[in-house]
């Protein structure tokens, strides 16, 4: 293939793939929201041998797009709340097919000075809506996961350093021990970030948490009374089950007169700092030292895009930045302050999310999904036998029947039947379904479907 056949080949694979996401967007009204078939049956649609020979590139886009519908989620349509998944806003989609057409190494802004300015006006801008400190600093990262593992990685090699050890000299053979606090209810994405860091269970401090999930204050200062030494404190903005946030105004203090390191996980609560009707929810919460949240959830980007924020971007660098006499720096590069050194420019989409939203529409957004969370909870809750088990403070609703062997027959049954997608949970020991409000999509005509849907089903 010569460089004009290539040419034409990119137009022609593009246009495929342009008219294949235009039908595949159209049809999300309709279409069931959970898969039609299983991994099996796609595995048979898309695998046996490699072909020996080569393919043109529309036709492999055309195989493509054919074969994937029946196992393609509706999660752009308005109708899925399940786990904590938004859509993707139109200006975050269109932005993120730019990023993969310029396809730059955003790792440094010596490489690609436009994308790695983009994404630092972008952190910039969510600083400011979040209320956090205007100089920390923002590590675009997979998504909540990673940005959890970022800054709790970062935390550690702070604490240590403070407790005069040099990890990135010394290792951790014979460093101290790094208190590890927790609440009960905290995400299951902080326990993997400690694995990751090689601090085990046995190792964990775990603190008691009320009926919605809160971490207790009193609970806190015993846990912290009870040793010395190095310690990071992990807070929540948004249970995922309840929505429930930590109460920071009480201890972040409580953990900062022990000389902790404040982590708060905030994978989509972050975003109610950016309403002035639900900016109360995480009053205080600028006083921590690092703060992870996830753009493809509240924001409505496309995956991936999640921000591991760290007050102070010299433990940023400290934690991260490398050797290497082929590396250039220009100040505070991406590849300071995340676990990566090459990657797409994942915060383009975020960028123009945000600028065509602006600061208006990014709280109307989250005010919006706050309102169908409630309009889903009371509409639940008027149906017999459904019992709405959280304080429905932000986004997330979660119900149960009478029974466990119901709860989870209803919720497989609202899968089957397609109009909406719900998934299952367990609180405190029984099985409840879980309904996310995260769609910008999401319209009071998509809540009255799926409260219809639920009403037939319990019916």
């Amino acid at each position: 293939m010569d460089a004009r056949d290539g040419a034409d080949d990119r137009e022609s694979a593009l246009a495929a793939a342009h008219e294949a996401a235009l039908e595949w967007l159209r049809s999300l009204d309709e279409r069931p929201v959970w898969p039609r078939v299983g991994l099996d049956e796609m595995l048979e649609v898309f695998g046996g041998p490699l072909p020996e020979h080569s393919t043109d590139a529309t036709a492999v886009v055309r195989q493509l797009a054919d074969g994937a519908g029946p196992g393609l989620v509706g999660i752009p349509g308005g109708r899925f709340f399940g786990f904590v998944i938004g859509a993707t806003l139109p200006a975050a989609l269109a932005a993120d097919w730019l990023v993969s057409a310029w396809d730059q190494n955003s790792g440094s802004a010596m490489l690609t000075p436009t994308t790695v300015a983009l994404e630092r006006v972008a952190g910039q801008w969510m600083l400011d809506l979040f209320g956090l400190p205007a100089g920390a600093s923002v590590g675009f990262v997979t998504g909540g996961q990673l940005a959890n593992f970022a800054c709790l990685l970062t935390a550690r090699n702070a604490v240590l350093a403070r407790a005069g050890w040099d990890l990135a000299e010394q290792g951790l053979h014979d460093a101290p021990r790094v208190r590890f606090v927790v609440g009960a209810d905290r995400h299951g994405s902080i326990d993997r970030a400690a694995r990751f860091l090689g601090i085990g269970r046995a190792e964990w401090t775990v603190v008691e948490a009320d009926d919605q999930g809160r971490m207790l204050a009193s609970g806190l200062e015993r846990a912290l009374d009870a040793g010395e030494g190095p310690a990071i404190v992990c807070l929540q903005a948004g249970e995922v089950h309840t929505g429930a946030f930590d109460d920071f105004g009480a201890l972040i203090p409580v953990a900062h007169r022990h000389g902790a390191w404040v982590h708060v996980d905030g994978a989509f609560g972050l975003w109610a700092a950016t309403s002035p009707r639900l900016r109360h929810l995480t009053a205080g919460m600028a006083a921590a030292d690092s703060w992870a949240t996830d753009a493809h959830k509240t924001l409505n980007v496309p995956y991936d895009c999640g921000m591991a924020i760290i007050r102070d971007p010299a433990d940023s660098i400290a934690a991260f930045r490398t050797g290497g006499d082929y590396l250039v720096y220009t100040g505070l590069d991406p590849w300071d302050v995340t676990p990566e050194l090459s990657r797409r420019a994942r915060g383009v989409p975020a960028w123009a999310a945000l600028r065509s939203l602006g600061r208006a529409g990014v709280a109307e957004l989250v005010e919006r999904l706050h309102a169908n969370a409630r309009a889903m909870a009371e509409g639940l809750g008027a149906i017999d036998g459904v019992r709405v088990l959280n304080d429905v403070d932000y986004t997330q609703v979660m119900f149960r029947l009478a029974d466990d062997a119901a709860t989870r027959a209803l919720g497989a049954a609202i899968l089957a039947e397609g109009t909406a997608v719900v998934t299952g949970a367990e609180w405190r020991g029984r099985a409840a379904l879980r309904c996310s409000m995260s769609s910008w999509a999401t319209t009071p005509a998509d809540v009255d479907r799926t409260l219809a849907a639920v009403r037939s089903l319990v019916g």
